[in-house]
């Protein structure tokens, strides 16, 4: 019985262009997925007031038989699955007009309904900046913020980011995916992946593992993403891009939207920089700005927030060394110390020590760029 339920759920589901909103429309009207589908084509239209090839009897049967072979699937594989209307269905994404009607997963199904849902999407090509600020606000997020999940998509450059700094300060993540749990995309990710499943994360989607990729499936993943969320952050982006169209789809869910400011000639920081400055995103730089825009209360019994900066304090002497830095990438140490007139054994103290911090990037020959914006 349970198998024949999920048969016509699935089958549901993998109607072209289903979401919530749609499915609870037909749902008050057809008793059930079922008769959905059972019906015949007149006594459907009868009922339902459109005219669409989404009735037609060799449409419908054709969802229906594809669910065979996936069934087979999810048990093969104990693949989870939850509707939108049962009750460990995400509550946030339930809420959303267009939000999938089933989700498919591997992993802890706690997640789905955790306290505070952080989404953290960007650029495929980060910059060590970006990737800095990852690791250095999901830390402080880890010691600040009781039963949070950082969403993300999986995908390279802040996505993966995001993910691998949840890992490593101990917050469970989710990774929705544009395909099928039969595979995993990129396939570079995938021992990633694996390490979400074993830390208490999960990688979920709304394919079934039989859907084409294709690239379409990744801006729609994105709504997914937003929907998941209490809020969307912005890390960098070029100003067209999956991390803009994602922030554009929260805000139309009224969720709250944030962005990291960058270097006004950096392509990667346009797209952040255009959504603070049309009022799309609100700035943040350090997990006390995000708590004080979402309201949220500290870990333990502070009342007030300590100020913990994304970036930490500089030393006199340490600043100019960032300042130039910053100004100018990819700098060798000779260059550095004949440009600063710092002689080489005191700059290679300073250099470790900011290292150390997270502020400055030693590459390979002697050569440092910073981790901060201009």
């Amino acid at each position: 019985m349970v198998d024949e339920l999920l048969k016509y759920r699935i089958a549901f589901a993998s109607i072209r262009g289903m979401g919530c909103e749609l499915a609870r429309q037909i749902l008050d009207l057809v008793p059930s997925e079922r008769d959905f589908f059972e019906m015949k084509r007149a006594d459907l239209a009868q009922l339902l007031p459109v005219k669409s090839r989404l009735l037609g009897d060799d449409y419908r049967r054709q969802l229906l038989d594809s669910t065979d072979k996936e069934l087979e699937f999810l048990n093969k594989n104990s693949i989870g699955v939850t509707y939108f209307t049962d009750s460990d269905f995400p509550r946030r994404l339930a809420a959303t007009p267009d939000g999938p009607v089933l989700i498919y997963y591997k992993g802890d199904p706690g997640c789905l309904n955790a306290d505070k849902m952080i989404s953290i999407v960007g650029t495929r090509h980060a910059t060590p900046y970006g990737a800095h600020f990852c690791d250095a606000l999901v830390r402080d997020i880890s010691g600040c913020i009781a039963d949070a999940v950082i969403v993300s998509g999986l995908a390279y450059g802040i996505d993966i980011a995001a993910h691998r700094a949840a890992l490593s300060h101990r917050v469970p993540t989710m990774a929705v995916l544009a395909h099928g749990l039969n595979t995993i995309y990129p396939s570079q990710h995938r021992n990633d992946a694996l390490n979400i499943l074993e830390n208490g994360g999960m990688i979920i989607t709304d394919y079934t593992s039989q859907a084409a990729m294709s690239r379409g499936n990744f801006l729609a993943r994105n709504r997914i993403i937003a929907g998941l969320s209490d809020c969307t952050i912005v890390v960098e982006s070029a100003e067209k891009g999956g991390a803009i169209v994602t922030a554009g789809i929260a805000q139309s869910y009224n969720r709250d939207v944030f962005a990291i400011p960058g270097k006004v000639t950096d392509i990667y920081s346009a797209g952040c920089n255009s959504l603070i400055r049309n009022n799309t995103a609100t700035l943040i730089t350090s997990c006390d700005d995000l708590m004080k825009a979402m309201r949220w209360e500290m870990i333990g019994d502070e009342t007030t927030p300590r100020q913990r900066s994304i970036f930490p304090e500089l030393t006199a002497e340490e600043q100019p060394v960032v300042d130039y830095l910053r100004a100018n990438s990819d700098v060798h140490i000779n260059t550095l110390a004949a440009s600063l007139k710092i002689p080489v054994a005191e700059l290679m103290g300073l250099l470790v020590e900011l290292e150390f911090k997270g502020i400055v990037i030693a590459s390979p020959g002697n050569r440092y760029s910073s981790a901060m914006p201009q």
